[in-house]
């Protein structure tokens, strides 16, 4: 309910009348009419715009041209980290940057050969390999398509049925431009 002012001057239409608070805006009786239409019906505002006006309520934004892809070097810069997780292994996270940016992330720990590490290391593989592929679209404007996360995640598969082989199977069925469409699929 709306809060009684003894006050003139709206502040939608500048009409010197008597106004109440609504919103947080001193607004005449007319005005407040109009104010709850837009915050119930937005909609409405939009019809009424489109009636009387020959141009759109908002402006347009003028979409940014793309960017270049720039191809990722043969030899680029990084930096290698030294990390323990909470079962203390440990694990070297590697960095490469282009002109500063990370570009690529990969991990390694030195229980490769642990059986017990392989699945986590398969899981690791992937989210590195997909991160990276992000970094390079961010950053070197490489795009992004669906063949490229399917074949970071297919590669990453250290065995058959492991988190990656699966996420490749069913996500390969979502690909409407190559693939085997049954789900099928054979990693090399």
């Amino acid at each position: 309910m709306p809060k009684k002012k003894e006050a003139t001057g709206c502040r939608i239409c500048g009409a010197a009348k008597k106004t109440q608070i609504i919103q947080g805006i001193d607004a005449c009786a007319s005005c407040r009419t109009v104010i709850a239409a837009a915050t119930d019906n937005p909609e409405i505002i939009v019809k009424v715009w489109n009636h009387f006006h020959n141009e759109p309520i908002l402006p347009r934004t003028a979409e940014a041209p793309a960017a270049e892809p720039i191809e990722l070097p043969d030899v680029v810069d990084g930096k290698r980290y030294r990390t323990v997780d909470r079962e203390h292994n440990k694990w070297y996270l590697s960095v490469s940057e282009v002109d500063g940016n990370p570009v690529e992330v990969f991990a390694s720990t030195a229980f490769d050969r642990n059986h017990e590490l392989q699945s986590r290391i398969s899981n690791l593989t992937t989210i590195t390999r997909l991160i990276s592929l992000i970094l390079r679209h961010i950053y070197l404007h490489e795009p992004l398509t669906m063949d490229k996360c399917l074949k970071q995640i297919q590669r990453s598969s250290r065995q058959k049925n492991d988190l990656p082989d699966m996420l490749y199977g069913i996500l390969s069925r979502y690909n409407k431009d190559h693939g085997d469409k049954s789900g099928n699929h054979t990693i090399p």
